[in-house]
């Protein structure tokens, strides 16, 4: 296959190059606080980050003649534009040559439970739109002679609904949506970074003023930080998930989403607890996921000790040479961690076998030069003796070659080729790697709008909780675009984004100061690499793809610490160039504090095992075995039905964390759409006052 294609093709699907940046608009107002002045600019929307997500809304905004302003940490240097693995999926409606159903498209989003049926309906419906605006705007998806949009499938998902254009298919539509804002005259400020969400009044009558950002380049003796204001009655946050929150990470390094900054606005978050886990490189070189045809190709995966011995410990977990080669091909659709395929030699006994492998100081590695070794006792690997949906994935695609790396080539050569662009050649050399975190599928509680609790703010892509427990691969890129779409509608349709006259904003910008100059104080005992370091230890030890009830417990007590040592002493800044990264610590350590106090509050109630992780109780009703015992150490809770059809609400009171279980919005049974009685409703806008359940 990597024969028939040109070189330049690969080069183009994995050499993704960004539009350059306009021209930045200049702040075109001065704010005078005390003896600083803040450069201030006003405008409709401001939207925070520049993914996929956030240059959607922006487009959609702009397009609608919205007055909008994108802010960025990085410009093209978040998750979506530096993220993927082997063919990243867009998972969309439209498969199995006959079109879909969006019912089932819905129930399938929502199959592992805790997700409001309407919203899985939403990301449903709206697939089809999404992928086809952004194949307008030029995202290369593969296409069949007869113009059918090629298919397979990913994980969680048994119908094959997944597209991709290879392992860059975010970056790609980051770029289309980039170049299409750059090309609508979209304001965009990079190298700004959203520190406090402005509010002013209290309560229920509390509402967004816009955001105190920080830029070093504006940093000056009348603004010694670089403060700036962003004066707007809307907040779109787009800035992704909370990818420092975990040592062992799959996310570029500098992730840290708008949680923290979320919760000190008062906005609720919703399934907290969920959570990907998956192998994947390290973040320490090239993060990136090892899922489809990585895994598919099957190669041979081994430990080294530090004495640098080889152990083939997968043949520990497998009875047969067929069942741990089966099983490793099957991480390629069933990538995430989920405890209830560590049962019956399941897939997901290679994710516990890797992770206790690094407990135990091994590293790690995949080598394609070799194919699986033989368990002892059995015959050695074949591709004749596989189980039948490995063997029949493999005729069809044709990947009968004797070589892992020869299998890999032909299926799917842009594989190697992304490694080789960062100086890693997976054809000459084995690849290092281990179970990290890659995505959190809560996030700010929102409505079918992308609405928070916080009126003016809403909350899109991986910032947004719309997700289960758990979800088909792929489906978070097609949520992040068409809740952009919702978003931008919703704002426009209710002529929310007006921009600001001369209001007062001096009072919600002090606020925001004063609560800033809480945090930054020059002798202060912690300091950001220490906050670093003892948060995504806690997290990455305590609340990874196995959890304690005790460990938990005690892991949210030193959370708690932490945060009230902040409050009490503050963080020193090791030069003046590091106070923004000083208060996204701050707002890490109040996350990773609400993460914990759910996951505590759902164990408290007797949760089980869902999703990502597995609770591991003596008492446990399931417990995984390998050959010839039991694992009785990793023995774990099954999940109560009863908690699928809740969700947890996460909000911070009075200085406090408190949790709320709440139930999941149901559509009913026989809610249907009727032409003309509901056209009056699109024509008036009444749509945009329905919040949530089925059509009016």
């Amino acid at each position: 296959m990597k024969d028939s294609i040109p070189q330049a093709i690969l080069d183009d699907l994995t050499d993704v190059g960004m539009p350059r940046l306009p021209e930045e608009p200049i702040f075109d107002h001065s704010l005078e606080m005390g003896d600083q002045a803040l450069p201030m600019r006003r405008c409709g929307c401001v939207v925070v980050g520049s993914g996929a997500a956030g240059l959607r809304a922006a487009v959609e905004l702009k397009r609608r003649g919205v007055d909008v302003t994108v802010i960025s940490q990085s410009a093209w240097g978040g998750t979506s534009a530096c993220s993927g693995s082997d063919k990243q999926t867009l998972h969309t409606a439209n498969t199995s040559d006959r079109g879909d159903d969006y019912r089932a498209m819905a129930r399938a989003i929502g199959a592992g439970g805790a997700m409001d049926e309407d919203i899985a309906y939403v990301e449903s419906v709206g697939s089809g739109r999404s992928m086809a605006s952004l194949q307008y705007l030029g995202l290369p998806l593969p296409q069949d002679t007869l113009g059918g949009t090629l298919r397979y499938q990913t994980d969680h998902d048994e119908t094959g609904r997944a597209t991709s254009c290879g392992p860059r298919t975010s970056r790609l539509m980051v770029k289309v949506l980039a170049d299409e804002a750059i090309r609508l005259g979209v304001a965009i400020h990079n190298q700004t970074t959203a520190l406090r969400i402005l509010t002013d009044g209290t309560g229920d009558g509390a509402r967004t003023v816009g955001i105190l950002a920080i830029r070093t380049r504006d940093r000056s003796a009348a603004n010694p930080m670089g403060l700036v204001v962003f004066h707007a009655p809307v907040v779109v946050l787009a800035a992704g998930g909370p990818g420092e929150l975990y040592r062992d990470s799959v996310f570029p390094n500098g992730c840290f989403g708008s949680l923290g900054m979320a919760l000190e606005a008062g906005i609720e978050l919703v399934n907290i607890t969920e959570s990907q886990f998956g192998i994947g490189t390290r973040r320490e070189g090239f993060p990136w996921n090892l899922s489809g045809t990585y895994v598919q190709a099957m190669p041979h995966i081994y430990s080294v000790d530090d004495a640098g011995k080889e152990h083939h410990f997968l043949a520990d977990y497998y009875r047969t040479t067929q069942e741990l080669a089966s099983n490793v091909f099957r991480k390629g659709y069933q990538w995430p961690f989920h405890s209830t395929r560590m049962l019956d030699f399941g897939s997901s006994l290679v994710d516990l076998a890797i992770f206790r492998e690094g407990e135990a100081g091994r590293r790690v590695l995949m080598d394609f030069n070799r194919n699986p070794l033989p368990v002892p006792g059995d015959r050695p690997f074949s591709l004749d003796r596989l189980d039948d949906d490995v063997a029949t994935y493999l005729r069809t695609a044709g990947a009968g070659q004797e070589m892992p790396i020869d299998r890999l080539r032909h299926m799917n050569p842009l594989a190697i080729e992304l490694y080789r662009r960062y100086k890693i050649d997976i054809a000459a050399e084995p690849l290092e790697f281990a179970v990290n975190n890659q995505h959190m599928n809560g996030g700010v509680a929102v409505d079918i709008w992308g609405q928070s609790n916080l009126p003016g703010v809403y909350a899109i892509g991986e910032a947004a909780g719309t997700h289960g427990v758990t979800r088909p691969g792929g489906s978070a890129l097609n949520a992040g675009q068409v809740f952009g779409t919702r978003a931008a509608e919703h704002i426009a349709g209710t002529g929310k984004a007006l921009p600001p006259s001369e209001q007062n904003v001096e009072g919600p910008v002090a606020d925001a100061l004063a609560a800033i100059s809480a945090v930054l104080r020059d002798g202060s005992p912690l300091s950001a690499d220490a906050l670093r370091s003892e948060i995504q230890t806690r997290m990455s030890e305590k609340a990874g793809i196995l959890c304690r009830p005790d460990e938990v417990r005690e892991a949210l007590a030193g959370a708690r610490a932490l945060c009230a040592r902040i409050d009490a002493q503050g963080i020193a800044p090791a030069r003046p160039s590091e106070a923004g990264r000083v208060v996204q610590w701050q707002q890490m350590a109040l996350a990773s504090q609400a993460v914990l106090a759910a996951l505590d509050h759902f164990i408290a109630a007797g949760g089980g095992s869902r999703g990502a992780r597995a609770i591991c109780d003596p008492a446990g009703e399931c417990v995984p075995s390998v050959p010839g015992k039991t694992l009785e150490g990793y023995r774990f809770r099954i999940e109560k039905p009863e908690h699928q059809d809740e969700q947890l609400i996460v909000r911070m009171q009075g200085g406090e964390i408190q949790v709320t279980p709440r139930p999941v919005r149901r559509m009913p049974g026989d809610a249907k759409s009727f032409f003309e009685r509901d056209w009056p409703d699109w024509l008036t806008g009444r749509i945009h006052d329905c919040t949530g359940a089925g059509p009016r």
